[in-house]
């Protein structure tokens, strides 16, 4: 291969039109971006995009880390690092769990429980300014269709 063969990779043509999957993180990223958009306007805008991972619905709450990492699919020690900027920042704590003291509990802080309401009203106004373009019995047959292959996916069908 020839340094050549890199020059243009910015250029280069997608394979097709974007399939479900691209359709899908495209769609979130969208939301994503909206929400972090608020929370910086409401005056956290020590936030980050990868932030988000851990904050987002229904929340961590309660969880053990490592119930959380499963959840989230990423490793202990990468959730472990977003837990600890989380921590430093104010939003959450690690507590010691009541049913095993050699565990420990995601709390969320105050300041944590506070950026819940922010995050809802953003996605809030993007569902609002989707339902403006597709009309609203469209968004809630999108709804009701993620909803159902999303529990589809939960039972193996």
């Amino acid at each position: 291969m020839s340094s050549s063969d890199f020059t243009n990779s910015g250029s280069a043509q997608p394979p097709g039109p974007p399939l479900i999957g691209a359709l899908l993180r495209m769609a979130l990223e969208t939301v994503q971006e909206e929400m972090l958009e608020a929370l910086h306007a409401g005056g956290f805008d020590d936030l980050e995009p990868h932030h988000l991972t851990v904050l987002q619905y229904p929340g961590p709450q309660g969880l053990r880390p490592s119930d959380l990492a499963a959840r989230l699919k990423i490793s202990k020690q990468a959730l472990n690092y977003k837990l600890g900027e989380l921590e430093r920042l104010g939003y959450l704590e690690r507590l010691p769990d009541p049913d095993d003291l050699r565990f420990r509990r995601i709390a969320l802080t105050e300041r944590g429980r506070s950026i819940v309401p922010v995050i809802r009203a953003a996605v809030e106004a993007t569902e609002r300014e989707w339902a403006r373009i597709l009309g609203g019995d469209q968004l809630d047959r999108l709804r009701s269709t993620l909803l159902q292959l999303h529990d589809g996916g939960r039972t193996g069908h």
